[in-house]
């Protein structure tokens, strides 16, 4: 499983789910709690990607974790555990838009999809100037994703900021690896026209 980078260059490495998938299957409910807890963030902010709008988010959020209750002994592969929640908020999302949930108005910036726990801590040392050049350079950063078009949105979530493979990733969205990696080129392509305006 990748790693995750945080929004201060750092590597984050991502919660063992595995071991605590094995453990809630076999119906260790201390491991079910944990494991709803960690999914739960992950869970949130990729149904903020995929879904667009906090509201329909939130609701989809919920049914996953649901479904992650209902199903965590049926998981086959526990090491696959992330992709298995993706898959689930995918469809999810697409459900809630065949139900007449049209494309939301307002879509979520980088900022707002990313952990805030992973902010660096302030440094009373730290020059002003290059914080308050840090802090425009993720504005411009969370305009450009937020100009992508939903498809490409979801690739650059999945690889840039949760780390996941690109055969990972193909497999979360039903697409070929091929695919991924031209989306998530086209994505890269806009977003630098995009920052270099």
């Amino acid at each position: 499983m990748g790693r995750t980078t945080s929004r201060n260059g750092s590597s984050v490495a991502p919660p063992d789910y595995a071991a605590l998938v094995r453990a809630a299957s076999s119906g260790d409910r201390s491991a079910t709690e944990r494991l709803l807890m960690k999914a739960q963030e992950v869970a949130y902010r990729f149904s903020l990607a995929a879904c667009g709008h906090s509201h329909d988010a939130e609701d989809v959020m919920q049914d996953a974790l649901l479904k992650t209750y209902q199903h965590v002994a049926s998981i086959r592969r526990p090491g696959a555990f992330r992709t298995w929640l993706y898959r689930t908020i995918k469809n999810a999302c697409l459900m809630r838009r065949r139900r007449g949930v049209s494309e939301p108005g307002h879509l979520l910036s980088l900022e707002e999809l990313l952990p805030s726990s992973v902010d660096a801590p302030s440094d009373p040392g730290r020059d002003p100037a290059q914080t308050l050049e840090d802090s425009q350079l993720r504005r411009r950063i969370g305009k450009a994703f937020k100009g992508l078009p939903p498809v490409y949105r979801v690739v650059v979530f999945l690889r840039e900021m949760e780390g996941l493979s690109t055969r990972e990733t193909a497999g979360v969205l039903g697409i070929s690896e091929a695919n991924v990696k031209t989306r998530l080129r086209r994505a890269h392509l806009q977003m630098r026209k995009e920052l270099s305006a």
